[in-house]
Formats: C-alpha cells, sequence, structure tokens
C-alpha cells in the first residue's frame, strides 16, 4: 500500500497568513480613504514647498529633479492626482520600497492635507531637465513598442489619462524607467492592475530598455489636462 505524504501546515504559520493577508488589505483600504479624502481637499502648494524641502527634497532634489544614478523618480510636473494617490500608499506603508520607506516620513506623509499640498507644489514645478537616458540604440524600437502598446493608457504624448490618475512617463530617468518595469512585470507594484502585470511579463529585456531609453528623452510638459481645484489653484 502506498503511504500518501501529507504537508501539515502548522496553525501559528497559518495564522501568520492570514494577519499578513488581513494588514496587507487594512493599509490598503487606508490609503484609498486616505486618497479619497484628499483629492477633495483644498491644496495649499505652499505649505507643500516647505514640507517637500524638508522631507522630500534629500532624496527627490530641491526642484524634483530626481537622481539618475541612483533610480530615484523626478517628480517635478508630475500629474496631480496620481502623486497625491502614491503619497497616501506612502504614508499609509504600503509603498513598495523599503528603501524609500521611513517610520518619521510616513507619519508627516499620513495625513489627506499634506498629501494634497505637496501634490499641488509638484504639480505646479515646470519639469526637470536632463533626465538620465539610455545609449540610444534602440530608440527607435522603443517608440514603436510604446506607440503600439502604451499610447491606450499613457496617452500618445506619454504624459498620463485626462484625470491624471495614470502618470506621465516623459521627463523621466532611464534607471528609474527600467526598474519601475521590471518591479511591474515581477508583481512587486501593490496596485498593478492583474492584466497589467502578464501583459509587461511579454517584454524582455530588450524591449524594456528601449521603451526606457525612448521615455527618457521626451521633455516638456505634455499635452494640456487643467482642472481647477476647489481653492482657486489649477493642476494637471
Amino acid at each position: 500500500m502506498k503511504l500518501k505524504c501529507v504537508r501539515i501546515v502548522p496553525p501559528l504559520f497559518t495564522a501568520f497568513l492570514l494577519l499578513t493577508v488581513r494588514v496587507a488589505l487594512a493599509s490598503e483600504e487606508t490609503a484609498d480613504r486616505l486618497n479619497q479624502t484628499a483629492v477633495g481637499l483644498q491644496a495649499h502648494s505652499d505649505q507643500g514647498a516647505r514640507m517637500f524641502v524638508r522631507y522630500c527634497s534629500p532624496c527627490h532634489g530641491s526642484q524634483g529633479e530626481g537622481d539618475g544614478d541612483r533610480a530615484v523618480p523626478a517628480l517635478a510636473g508630475q500629474r496631480f492626482a496620481y502623486l497625491v494617490r502614491q503619497m497616501t500608499h506612502f504614508g499609509s506603508s504600503t509603498r513598495d520600497k523599503a528603501a524609500v520607506y521611513h517610520v518619521t516620513l510616513a507619519k508627516h506623509m499620513s495625513t489627506p492635507e499634506m498629501a494634497n499640498d505637496i501634490a499641488a507644489y509638484l504639480n505646479r514645478l515646470p519639469p526637470a531637465s536632463g533626465a538620465k537616458t539610455g545609449d540610444g540604440v534602440t530608440v527607435e524600437l522603443g517608440s514603436a513598442i510604446f506607440r503600439e502598446q502604451c499610447t491606450t493608457c499613457h496617452a500618445s504624448d506619454a504624459g498620463g489619462d485626462k484625470e491624471g490618475v495614470v502618470p506621465s512617463l516623459r521627463n523621466q530617468h532611464y534607471n528609474y524607467l527600467v526598474n519601475e518595469i521590471h518591479l511591474l512585470a515581477d508583481g512587486r507594484l501593490h496596485d498593478a492592475d492583474p492584466g497589467l502585470v502578464l501583459f509587461m511579463r511579454s517584454f524582455n529585456e530588450g524591449d524594456i530598455t528601449a521603451v526606457a531609453d525612448y521615455l527618457s528623452r521626451l521633455h516638456g510638459p505634455g499635452g494640456p489636462h487643467r482642472r481647477m481645484l476647489s481653492n482657486g489653484i489649477v493642476v494637471h
């Protein structure tokens, strides 16, 4: 008689897995509530400027230009709604990169008002110039892939969607773009659509570097997407 080998999962380990899932869901729900609250608030870009200089500029640069060598993204001129959502996730500890997460910073980012103010400030900054690019060998391939596969969501100018929920990919550093595409394909971005993850897994390394190099060479603000907040501040 053959004996079947049955793996018994220890009750303590099972409880740990359930707790982990519940904590993750709770954090995601918290981030969603913060985001919904933030987008309906008045934005004070002057206060956002002070908070950005104090808490964010050591990594992202004094003008939100990022750091291409360290794959730190440029934030200047990024879409308002996208920035708010990312910062509310940061404040609720659902951001993916441990390197950027710090308990002290997260405490200051945990309020919808803070996210709104910093987003308004960054959104009004002129896009950073001098994004680090790739070697330029496969830019034409990257352009063709982007125009065929990515414009439905990111628009033909890579400026994002009308509402600003989809990020602009313009004025962004090559190393950061390559890194983010890898994280997306690996399923390590917390709010990524499962279908998008599967789609990105169809890209080989040459496709990834080509698209990133093409995008890193797109400069300027892109197409106009403007709306006025309740306090009269115009964002895009």
